[in-house]
């Protein structure tokens, strides 16, 4: 059973996510600061970009778009870097073997891992620009969390796949995740899509993370559990499609790479 192989390789798991959270930001001055330095760095120039040069119209826009935009990036970076992961490690897939589920298991934890140190600036700027929250809303943060991870491994392991047979899908990936970020509410509200096409983008698995998030951090809501279900079973699906999909793909992987 590969869950089980999977957890008996555990410690490579820790070990790959260290080794990547580690070399993030090697040689650099500040190093793992950054980790907190970037996503506030990002909250100051979209505060000053959007409510003084383009006014969109929505009060306290800076922070509209930080509680969005945080948790696609962990989104965008881990299916983009997790596309190359086994090509990356070549010599290790032909050299030992472990269960190659592992590579990409450890890249979106790695980024999930620093999406949740993100989110300790998201939580202060909340805090320091929102007004009257409801901080038992963030209750739900730790489910919203499991279920953004569940989508974003089950795409990464599909993606991760199919590169080493098709190198040029992380190149093409670049493209389709900007076209996917503005097919996504993380620059808008929902409710700026014409009614007649809400129904299309409700397909998009992060149409209702983001506006979990959203209705969690800005609008201080509870978010709507019937999406944020209807978000979990889409999960499980590409989860459990992921690790097929994957499973069959592996047995070529040493004569492709």
């Amino acid at each position: 059973m590969v869950f089980q192989e999977i957890y008996q390789y555990k410690s490579m798991i820790q070990s790959l996510v260290y080794r990547d959270l580690h070399g993030r930001y090697k040689g650099s001055f500040f190093g793992f600061l950054w980790t907190f330095i970037n996503p506030l760095l990002q909250l100051i120039v979209y505060s000053i970009v959007f409510s003084i040069i383009l006014r969109m119209g929505i009060e306290n826009y800076g922070l509209f778009l930080f509680v969005a935009l945080i948790p696609w990036i962990f989104f965008a970076s881990s299916i983009q870097a997790g596309s190359s992961c086994i090509i990356d490690n070549a010599n290790l897939v032909n050299k030992i073997y472990f269960p190659r589920e592992i590579l990409p298991i450890s890249i979106v934890t790695s980024c999930f891992i620093n999406m949740l140190y993100s989110f300790i600036i998201v939580i202060a700027a909340v805090i320091f620009y929102g007004e009257n929250n409801v901080y038992i809303n963030y209750i739900y943060l730790p489910v919203l969390f499991a279920v953004e991870y569940i989508i974003v491994l089950g795409i990464t392991l599909i993606v991760s796949a199919v590169t080493v047979y098709f190198r040029d899908l992380s190149h093409i990936l670049s493209i389709l995740l900007m076209m996917w970020q503005f097919l996504t509410p993380v620059f808008y509200p929902i409710t700026m899509v014409p009614k007649e096409y809400v129904y299309l983008f409700e397909l998009n698995p992060m149409t209702n993370i983001i506006s979990s998030y959203r209705d969690i951090l800005f609008y201080n809501t509870v978010p709507e559990i019937f999406l944020l279900f209807q978000s979990f079973i889409y999960g499980l699906v590409l989860l459990f499609f992921g690790f097929i999909f994957f499973g069959i793909l592996k047995k070529g992987f040493s004569e492709n790479l």
